[in-house]
């Protein structure tokens, strides 16, 4: 009878080599236990990937949403703080006006033309806020600042009342300066025209924040406020009668400007609305669509676990049988 065998250094070999095997698959039994997904994803799916590439597909569009999502919201809470500062503001000067009133005293009158001055600082401060590094009331030119500083604006709507005859005309002036293309527009909004393009918040959603620094809401605070902080100016040549006119007429315009501001806030609390809408609508398929996705390619773990162990069993004899083989020996073959 012939007898094969192999030499020493091939069974050493060959031990090594079936250890080196079994110590992998423990390996890539170890990770399917611990992440619960399975390694061999072209067995479980039978070579038919399309499902699979749906699912990403899916998921890959929900994470582009995602993060529109968060810019857009970035945005419109920028936004929302921006027209809040400026609404407070007129407020607070508004109940000035009235609390003050009436202005027989010079006090009281460089009191509400300091205030205003103050308060003209600060909305133009809210209004060129910017998230991002975006400038939020520049339409589509969010790279720039939308307004000129309140100085700049000041001396514009100085010149321009300059010289009318009476407290009337210097309102219509001013109303005029504001709504002129070469006035306003050009000398203080530095914004574009033009809104942003619409941000897409899912496959069926999209918003559009169209607010800008040049809204009406905005111009008429502004307009207000500033004839308040010019209503003692001595460039003006006003008595002190004109003075108090002025801030009664500037101080009604700036209260009954405030619906405006609540119209304009509630656009931007519309659109936020929306977006935390399309945030959980998004999140929602994106959990169901990850939950389909393990299901998918999830590895049955009282599986792995039976194969777990008859690996480590595997191991185990292999190395209780590399000592028996590395204990052979001629001598103890003959005794």
């Amino acid at each position: 009878m012939t007898v094969t065998s192999i030499g020493d250094l091939a069974r050493g070999l060959t031990l090594r080599a079936r250890s080196v095997q079994i110590k992998s698959q423990i390996d890539t039994l170890t990770k399917e236990l611990s992440t619960g997904r399975t390694s061999d994803v072209t067995g479980r799916l039978k070579g038919d990937y399309s499902h699979l590439a749906e699912l990403d597909r899916g998921l890959r569009r929900l994470d582009a949403f995602k993060v529109a999502t968060s810019e857009a919201a970035l945005l419109t809470t920028a936004m929302q703080q921006g027209a809040e500062t400026v609404q407070d503001r007129a407020e607070r000067l508004s109940n000035d006006v009235i609390t003050l009133h009436p202005f027989g005293q010079a006090g009281k009158r460089a009191q509400v033309a300091s205030n205003a001055a103050q308060d003209l600082q600060t909305m133009v401060a809210a209004l060129n806020v910017s998230a991002g590094g975006r400038a939020v009331f520049s339409g589509v030119e969010t790279d720039t600042s939308p307004l000129a500083d309140h100085d700049t604006l000041l001396t514009g709507l100085r010149s321009a009342i300059s010289g009318q005859p009476s407290v009337a005309d210097m309102m219509t002036a001013a109303r005029d300066w504001f709504s002129d293309p070469s006035g306003f527009e050009a000398q203080i909004y530095r914004g574009a025209d033009r809104n942003l393009a619409p941000t897409r918040l899912s496959e069926t959603d999209t918003v559009s924040p169209g607010i800008r620094a040049d809204a009406a809401a905005f111009r008429d605070v502004l307009r207000s406020t500033a004839l308040l902080a010019l209503s003692t100016d001595p460039g003006l040549g006003l008595t002190s009668g004109e003075q108090a006119e002025l801030i009664d007429t500037a101080g009604g315009d700036l209260l009954a400007g405030r619906d405006g501001l609540t119209a304009l806030r509630a656009e931007i609390g519309f659109d936020e609305a929306r977006i935390a809408d399309a945030q959980a609508q998004n999140s929602a398929a994106r959990t169901s669509l990850d939950y389909a996705r393990n299901e998918l390619v999830a590895a049955d773990p009282f599986d792995v676990v039976t194969r777990l162990e008859a690996a480590q069993f595997q191991l185990e004899s292999l190395y209780s049988a590399t000592v028996r083989t590395a204990n052979l020996s001629l001598v103890n073959f003959l005794r």
